[in-house]
């Protein structure tokens, strides 16, 4: 089942933040400040090997010395690190995690060595990664910023999915400024694990959402077959672009600009 344990990352109860930090213009920090700052309900935990606490919270050395149950966990700790990150949340029962952290595929063969590392963990323990290499997700309806960009658009009937960090954030400042809500938004980054078929089978049942739009850089056909199963069985509407790595500026502009005006018209048709 390709939407197990998703609640875990969507819908958690308590989510610990590894990598912490109280260091500003730092990544862990600016997740500490958009779970403490937005009014997310669940229980939130910081873990850091090297300070007792953090803008006076008290953190923990590692996940698993967490007192109690942690249904997801935001990594955010140099690539090299995240495999051992990952095999404590396996031990500790964590069912979801978010990697926001670069440095594996994309920089090459030891990148992609740290990836097969943490698959054959998350294999072992059942674990569903966002990641890695993205900017989070956000469920405004929840108040849960599980990003390191302070942008929360207000809720909405939209999933947003989106394959390009850099552009995910650009619609994001475009939706906010535009009043356009969005029920879901998720940077999917390297997608070692939760893809757009796993995302839209689980945003098509959701009750939320009348929409999902999709940014994709590439083929992925899977994405595909899911989008034409929810569209025999449900009024769902799937943009999809895909996007070459060697775009020219101005046709990356007007892809934009037409993903723009594919949002305005889902605000409309999903109300």
């Amino acid at each position: 089942m390709v939407t197990l344990n998703l609640d875990k990352v969507f819908n958690p109860k308590s989510v610990a933040i590894i990598g912490a930090s109280d260091q500003e213009g730092s990544v862990g920090y600016a997740i500490v400040k958009n779970f403490t700052q937005l009014g997310y309900a669940g229980k939130v935990y910081f873990v850091n090997m090297r300070k007792p606490e953090i803008l006076g919270v008290k953190t923990y050395p590692t996940v698993g010395q967490i007192p109690e149950p942690v249904d997801l966990a935001m990594i955010a700790t140099p690539a090299k690190t995240v495999p051992d990150v990952v095999e404590q949340c396996g031990k500790a029962g964590v069912k979801g995690a978010i990697i926001v952290s670069a440095g594996f595929k994309e920089t090459g063969a030891e990148g992609k060595e740290l990836e097969a590392k943490i698959l054959e963990i998350k294999k072992k323990y059942g674990i569903r990664i966002i990641g890695p290499n993205c900017i989070g997700i956000i469920r405004p309806r929840i108040n849960l910023n599980a990003t390191f960009v302070d942008k929360v658009p207000k809720p909405g009937k939209i999933a947003f999915l989106s394959q390009s960090g850099a552009l995910g954030s650009a619609i994001l400042d475009w939706a906010i400024h535009e009043n356009i809500g969005f029920s879901n938004f998720v940077s999917v980054g390297s997608m070692i694990d939760v893809d757009f078929g796993d995302l839209i089978d689980y945003f098509g049942t959701d009750p939320q959402t009348r929409s999902i739009l999709m940014y994709v850089e590439d083929e992925r056909r899977k994405a595909l077959r899911k989008n034409q199963a929810h569209n025999r069985g449900e009024s769902r509407q799937i943009y999809r672009k895909r996007q070459s790595s060697c775009v020219p500026h101005r046709l990356a502009f007007r892809r934009r600009r037409h993903l723009r005006r594919s949002l305005q018209t889902s605000r409309y048709s999903s109300r």
